[in-house]
């Protein structure tokens, strides 16, 4: 059975909860949207039910289950910790998972109107999480390393998604990030996707962290470009004096990778307005946003 092969209803949810956990199949079901490598379905007020529709969502899923219970005690910031694990069954044939969830609304759908506090409660959390990993950490095939290792991706987004006006710019933004020095310290622990579809935003400023399927031990700078790609205009200077630990070179890395992460956003906003498969339509001017905050601010 292929993914396109399979429907996630609410009615399959339902029937699953049914048959593995029957004490929670009364809670009200209801589809939320988004999701990438999961579809995602509310379950009652507290719960989340995260059903895998990518090859590699399960190996994701997987990984969240393993170490979310870990990380979860000490961040300061509400994160998705999983309660319940689905079984591959005749009905549906990989595993799924059961989740807190995480109240407010992702910042791709809302906007954060108190900067400072955003700065230093994103700056709370990152120092809370990035502190070194286990040896037996995830490691990451794709993120995680320094700058120049991404080189290919980089230009195949900006060839896609840049105007010509700024791609001169751009260019020279990544072209820093890839001549500052490597990360020095030991591996820490990264959530490796902070973007505005995966922080929670209420009354106003950051009030949760979600989507931890890319979590590993790497350069924390990956995290860092939180710093343009997540907060708005003038706040960058706020978070890097409240983290306290990037020196320039990571500073420099984070800068080049929110630069690659917003064209990545860009991207995905295309392929939403054509109506391709896997488009995110929101994430086109949360992108460009990102990309105009990186190109003002200088180094900070």
């Amino acid at each position: 059975m292929t993914d396109a092969e399979i429907e996630i209803t609410a009615d399959l949810v339902h029937d699953l909860l049914q048959e593995q956990h029957p004490d929670l199949a009364g809670l009200a079901i209801r589809e939320v949207a988004g999701g990438w490598d999961n579809q995602q379905w509310r379950l009652g007020d507290e719960l989340a039910v995260r059903m895998p529709r990518t090859a590699r969502a399960p190996d994701l899923q997987r990984k969240e289950r393993r170490w979310l219970p870990v990380l979860a005690p000490r961040l300061p910031l509400p994160v998705p910790t999983p309660v319940r694990t689905g079984e591959p069954s005749a009905r549906f044939p990989k595993p799924w998972t059961i989740m807190t969830w995480v109240p407010g609304e992702p910042l791709d759908q809302s906007s954060i109107s108190r900067g400072d506090h955003a700065a230093a409660t994103l700056a709370g959390f990152l120092k809370a999480l990035h502190v070194e990993a286990p040896e037996d950490a995830p490691i990451s095939e794709d993120r995680g390393d320094h700058p120049k290792k991404c080189t290919d991706g980089f230009d195949h987004f900006l060839d896609a998604a840049v105007p010509d006006d700024l791609a001169d710019e751009v260019r020279a933004v990544w072209d820093d990030a890839v001549a500052a020095p490597e990360w020095q310290g030991p591996p820490v622990w990264v959530h490796g996707d902070l973007h505005p579809a995966n922080v929670v935003v209420s009354d106003g400023t950051l009030s949760g962290v979600i989507d931890f399927g890319d979590v590993f031990a790497g350069d924390p700078a990956w995290d860092l470009a939180a710093a343009w790609v997540v907060l708005p205009a003038g706040a960058a200077s706020r978070f890097f004096d409240a983290y306290g630990r990037a020196d320039e070179a990571t500073i420099r890395r984070a800068r080049g990778l929110a630069a690659l992460k917003s064209l990545f956003l860009m991207l995905m906003g295309q392929s939403g307005d054509r109506g391709l498969p896997g488009g995110k339509p929101t994430w086109g001017p949360a992108g460009r946003a990102a990309l105009d905050r990186v190109l003002r601010s200088g180094s900070r």
